[in-house]
């Protein structure tokens, strides 16, 4: 029987229920007790009276005038146990009328079974929400990964791993949010929309504000206002909120994105280090139970401390080449020959170094790394290395092949600041640039002292620690191209259209 067939039916279901005077759409849910409390009361010998439970009907079975139901709730399941003559007789004539995935309510009190199943015996039972979409076979589930991000809520119905996935990605977030309230940091929020967008290289998304009659546009980080209340007198800040970047989608972007910066007066390079050191070892401990992760055929330790590894070593251990004193036209060819596709007229050193660690080095640092001494050209808005005046007080911690903490010591001369922002617009043809943000350098000019500051990406260190391959298994709802197929995606439907179990 077709899908929209069966839609139909239920449909038509909800109709006849309301014609027997029962709603299958109720707004009031009778007092009920989580199902994984009600487990744990019983088993501990506390639960002496009976209790309500609520809950989706995952699976139903009858045998003569006995009838058994499992009920699914927050990842918690229970069996339902409803005999002739001890439930209400409407309870059992709804229970026949039930489909699988209905929501109900069912009271009564716990039993243990003969055979040793934590059962409620149902006297008294209410439907909640009636399904009219068949649910996905529970077996053979979504049939691809596309079809669970655009439909999470099935996937979430049929893979309990991806709800164990998101249990995690909160964990996380407490996690940061408790080790930065403890070292004293106030959580603040800033603009999501704002009038001139910066803090990073990138493209973003733009929109006209009609009361303002001026373009707008969806912030790409975090980092300027966030400094800006450091010439307050803020002295610890930090936030966790979204950003946007108008650009590709891969396995490890999303064009909405969650990150985390934090600030610190007083601070600098050394100092971020030992605090993403500490933020990355507490998300792990919080969510995984130990600093120790299982990689592959070996493990990635995060208890710390991170070894530091200036750029330039790195790129030479791995190509041979000087990063900072090799001709340009030798790095060209070794980014060539990684297989690099389009390179710019004239590309800057900056840029081909940057590019050639991507490929060459990134993949290779699986246990977490501190790269020191990035390019001066592509760190705008951090100090100057005090031992190497061709780089940055910058570092970014790769974990697994992947940038995690992205750090400075921060650049709080304003003459300085508004230089640099001023050559990267000029050289903006290489790419995005950063905006001259006249306001955050009056603000640098009323003084900002001296600080350091971190980015790190809330996703990524979600996909490292739950051990996932793409950035969109660990975002809810990720964005998608458009699919060329409006239809729902593909279900196994069981052959008993009625999906009565």
């Amino acid at each position: 029987m077709g899908l929209e067939h069966t839609v139909a039916s239920g449909l038509e279901k909800a109709r006849l229920l309301r014609e027997d005077s029962i709603e299958p759409y109720p707004e009031h849910t009778p007092p009920r007790t989580p199902i994984d409390i009600v487990l744990r009361s019983f088993e501990a010998g506390e639960l002496n009276e009976p209790v309500g439970v609520a809950g989706r009907l995952v699976a139903k079975r009858a045998h003569g005038k006995l009838a058994f139901g499992d009920v699914a709730e927050g990842g918690a399941k229970v069996q339902l146990f409803l005999r002739e003559g001890s439930a209400d007789p409407s309870a059992v004539a709804l229970f026949r009328r039930l489909d699988l995935g209905d929501w109900i309510w069912a009271h009564g009190p716990v039993i243990r079974t003969r055979t040793g199943e934590v059962s409620v015996d149902v006297r008294d039972l209410m439907l909640l929400s009636k399904i009219v979409r068949p649910l996905p076979d529970k077996w053979k589930g979504l049939k691809d990964h596309e079809a669970r991000y655009r439909q999470r809520y099935l996937d979430l119905m049929v893979n309990p791993a991806s709800r164990a996935v998101f249990e995690t990605r909160a964990a996380v977030l407490r996690a940061l949010r408790s080790t930065l309230d403890a070292r004293g940091f106030l959580e603040v929020d800033t603009p999501v929309l704002q009038a001139l967008y910066g803090g990073a290289a990138a493209r973003p998304f733009t929109t006209h504000h009609h009361a303002l009659d001026r373009m707008f546009y969806l912030r790409i980080a975090l980092e300027l206002h966030l400094k800006r209340l450091l010439v307050g007198g803020m002295s610890k800040v930090y936030e966790i909120g979204k950003c946007f970047r108008n650009e590709g989608m891969d396995r490890s972007h999303n064009p909405e994105f969650t990150l985390l910066e934090a600030y610190e007066s007083f601070s600098d390079l050394d100092g971020m280090m030992e605090l993403s050191e500490a933020l990355v070892r507490a998300a792990a401990i919080e969510a995984t139970g130990s600093a120790r992760l299982p990689h592959g055929d070996g493990e990635i330790d995060l208890g710390g401390p991170f070894p530091r590894r200036p750029m330039a070593d790195l790129i030479r251990e791995r190509t041979g080449l000087d990063a900072f004193e090799s001709p340009d036209d030798h790095l060209v060819e070794a980014c060539a020959h990684r297989g690099l596709g389009e390179i710019p007229p004239a590309p800057s050193r900056a840029w081909l170094i940057d590019k050639l660690f991507s490929l060459a080095v990134e993949p290779t640092l699986l246990q977490p790394t501190f790269v020191t001494n990035h390019p001066l050209d592509l760190s705008p808005l951090a100090r100057v290395d005090r031992s190497d005046p061709r780089t940055a007080a910058r570092f970014e911690l790769f974990v697994a092949g992947r940038e995690v903490v992205n750090a400075y010591s921060e650049l709080n001369d304003p003459a300085e600041q508004r230089r640099r922002l001023e050559d990267q617009r000029r050289l903006g043809d290489e790419g995005e640039t950063h905006p001259v943000d006249d306001d955050f350098l009056r603000a640098l000019e009323y003084g900002m002292p001296p600080a350091g500051g971190l980015g790190l990406g809330v996703d990524r260190l979600v996909m490292l620690l739950t051990q996932q391959p793409a950035i969109q298994d660990v975002i809810l709802f990720p964005h998608m191209r458009p699919s060329s197929d409006d239809s729902p995606p593909h279900l196994e439907v069981p052959d008993d259209a009625d999906h009565t179990g």
